[in-house]
């Protein structure tokens, strides 16, 4: 199974529009080679370079496994919990103080998960365990101080 992205390439910049000195909209994503036996698919995207520790940017479970890409922007993709932002739905790179490294992890699950809207990502993984059936990721890094 495979995540990547037409805005950025692996481990590249992602581009202004999808951070918070842009548009602050998702990117483009597209899900390859999903197994035939998923039911769900989960996507976290986190940044573990923050000056706080790790600092999650969307979570979103109960995707159609048949989907095969996000649309920029997208809405209704799936159930959205809670960032840390302390709001559910996608918020974009905003690193305070230099260059951060930003995860788009993508599981394939044997199920739906159970969860209310209202949980965040500790909740989130604990509720995947024993239910991945494959995962990946996809890296972007993003710098307030480049221009794009």
């Amino acid at each position: 199974m495979k995540i990547k992205s037409p805005a950025f390439k692996p481990d590249g910049a992602i581009p202004t529009k999808y951070a918070c000195d842009g548009e602050n909209i998702n990117p483009p994503l597209e899900f390859l080679d999903v197994p035939q036996t998923a039911k769900s698919l989960v996507l976290i995207v986190d940044d573990p370079d923050a000056p706080g520790g790790t600092w999650v940017h969307w979570t979103v479970w109960n995707i159609n496994p048949k989907l095969g890409k996000v649309e920029e922007n997208s809405k209704g993709l799936g159930v959205e919990g809670l960032t840390s932002f302390g709001k559910s739905g996608y918020g974009g790179p905003c690193p305070p103080d230099r260059e951060h490294r930003y995860f788009f992890k993508l599981y394939a699950l044997d199920c739906l998960l159970e969860l209310d809207e209202s949980s965040d990502k500790t909740q989130l993984l604990s509720a995947l365990q024993g239910h991945i059936l494959e995962e990946c990721e996809l890296v972007g890094r993003y710098n307030r101080t480049r221009l794009n």
